[in-house]
């Protein structure tokens, strides 16, 4: 999620929204895996999207950047694309202002390698630096290229890293990314103010870390000299010059503390961020060790992280004995409190059209008309909206209707898991027996088959709910006349039971970051 810095003129306000990651170390996992996991919380539609390999032609290019229209005004262009790029698959959305679609947050890519994008706000000083107008690779930009080009969570942060100092970094106030693969996780954080800044730590195989917002600590002045942090040249001399940090005083170098947007009270992991901060987070995961990917679908589902600002969850496990076609990620179509994970393989070799691009919530489409080549794709049904309905009609009542539809959730995830085994096995067979396309196939078949089957339970939820609600006598109808809300720090929907927004104990402290919701 992107929560741009709103200049120093203008009022903080509150990060409302913004993605989580997690992840967990596959010493602490129940079968060795390393997990990934998160949200990704934006207004926009979002749709489930398979990107095949592909060999590229020389002098072939890609437009990166931002437009004119971004809060923090920039100029596209166009950088070198590669010989080849991997098959991956990604959670697509359409719109975020200057930030030209489709847009992603990342995802799992044929080497293993999986991407979470997470804000990392930066300090005003930084962001008022910033060239107007600005060039670079953005976010989305770098999330993709890494999904394209990178074999290791390692050679993902260098990637990052090279493209930052060759081509520049355009952003929103700051934001970093999570990579893993099979063996470790990476932090990065990408710093505002046109002077390609960037630090990486790496995460290890016996540690939970949480980002929301993406943090670093503690980073060492000699750090070219490690094997557990990266970062650019300047990373450490530009801090000194601009008196953010004192190389003969007696702090230690912290990329929090030096380079983040510090509030009184707040930390790196304890800042009281929406409803749960990071340290929260993270004890909450450990305490579940070890952790399997029910675990960290469940504390992705936590009705104190999904709610209507999540566009979509998402789980991914990575272990190194995996073919790249039976590489496993489950997604939740919207805010998975009310919505079921789906299992997806790389190998799978369509979405249905019912996860596909539809006009809901899609940037442009209240002012045009639909473009006859979507026209049987946009006439299905859409499991983005559909597991909105379950999403309001369940937060309407959560005390009542939560459980039963989580239960339901649950019951449906199992049933997707018992299968899966066999599934996984029979596919893995029919690999190692030269039968690959067989493979592939019955990946697919089984895919689609759940999650045509998670429409037919949303289907069945939403009609429950609605007779429910209308034949009780509960169904209210609106008091206003603005359907949409007042964009900045209002309470959207959702499922919290015992919090009561207007008292300040766990109110969210102000930040200059603050994003423009997405449509």
């Amino acid at each position: 999620m992107k929560i741009p810095h709103l200049r120093a003129s203008l009022i903080f306000v509150s990060p409302a929204i913004a993605s989580h990651a997690f992840y967990v170390g596959k010493h602490l996992t129940a079968d060795g895996s390393v997990l990934l996991g998160g949200t990704g919380e934006e207004v926009s539609s979002h749709w489930l999207q398979i990107f095949p390999a592909a060999d590229h032609p020389p002098n072939a290019t890609i437009e990166v950047g931002v437009t004119e229209d971004a809060v923090m005004p920039g100029t596209r262009m166009n950088i070198s694309q590669v010989p080849h790029t991997f098959r991956y698959l990604s959670m697509e959305y359409s719109d975020y202002e200057g930030f030209p679609a489709p847009l992603t947050n990342g995802g799992v890519n044929e080497k293993g390698v999986a991407v979470r994008d997470v804000w990392a706000d930066n300090r005003p000083e930084l962001v008022d630096m910033t060239p107007n107008p600005q060039q670079g690779l953005q976010y989305s930009d770098l999330a993709r290229v890494v999904l394209e080009r990178a074999s290791t969570a390692r050679e993902g942060v260098e990637i990052i890293g090279q493209l930052i100092a060759e081509y520049g970094y355009a952003d929103y106030g700051g934001n970093s990314h999570f990579i893993a693969d099979k063996d470790e996780g990476w932090v990065v954080w990408e710093m505002s103010g046109g002077q390609k800044l960037w630090a990486a730590e790496r995460i290890g195989p016996d540690e939970v870390r949480v980002s929301y917002p993406g943090y670093i600590k503690d980073f060492p002045v000699d750090f070219a000299d490690s094997e557990d942090y990266m970062g650019s040249p300047n990373i450490v001399p530009f801090a000194v010059e601009q008196g953010w940090w004192n190389p003969n005083g007696s702090e230690p170098f912290n990329i929090f503390n030096v380079y983040g947007y510090n509030l009184d009270g707040y930390t790196a992991r304890d800042g009281g961020f929406k409803y749960m901060s990071q340290a929260a987070l993270e004890n909450a995961t450990l305490a579940m060790v070890p952790v399997s990917e029910q675990d960290l679908i469940e504390r992705v589902r936590d009705y104190r992280i999904s709610d209507d600002e999540a566009g979509y969850g998402q789980v991914v496990s990575l272990r190194a004995d995996m073919d790249p076609d039976v590489i496993r990620v489950w997604v939740a179509p919207t805010g998975s409190v009310t919505a079921p994970f789906n299992p997806w393989w790389l190998g799978v070799q369509e979405v249905p059209p019912e996860y596909g691009e539809h006009r809901y919530l899609t940037d442009g489409a209240s002012s045009s008309f639909l473009n006859p080549d979507y026209q049987y794709q946009e006439a299905t049904y859409f499991a983005g909206r559909r597991f909105k309905q379950v999403l309001y009609y369940t937060c309407s009542d959560p005390e009542t209707f939560l459980p039963v539809v989580q239960r339901m959730l649950n019951g449906f995830e199992n049933a997707s898991r018992s299968g899966m085994g066999w599934v996984e096995q029979s596919a893995q067979t029919l690999i190692d027996h030269g039968q690959r396309q067989n493979a592939l196939d019955l990946l697919t078949f089984y895919a689609r088959t759940r999650a045509n089957e998670a429409m037919e339970l949303g289907r069945t939820i939403v009609d429950a709910l609605d007779a429910y609600v209308k034949l009780t006598g509960e169904f209210r109808r609106p008091k206003g006349t603005e359907i949409n809300d007042a964009g900045l720090g209002a309470e959207t929907v959702n499922c919290l039971v015992g919090f009561d927004p207007d008292q300040p104990s766990w109110r969210q402290p102000p930040s200059p970051s603050r994003r423009r919701r997405r449509s």
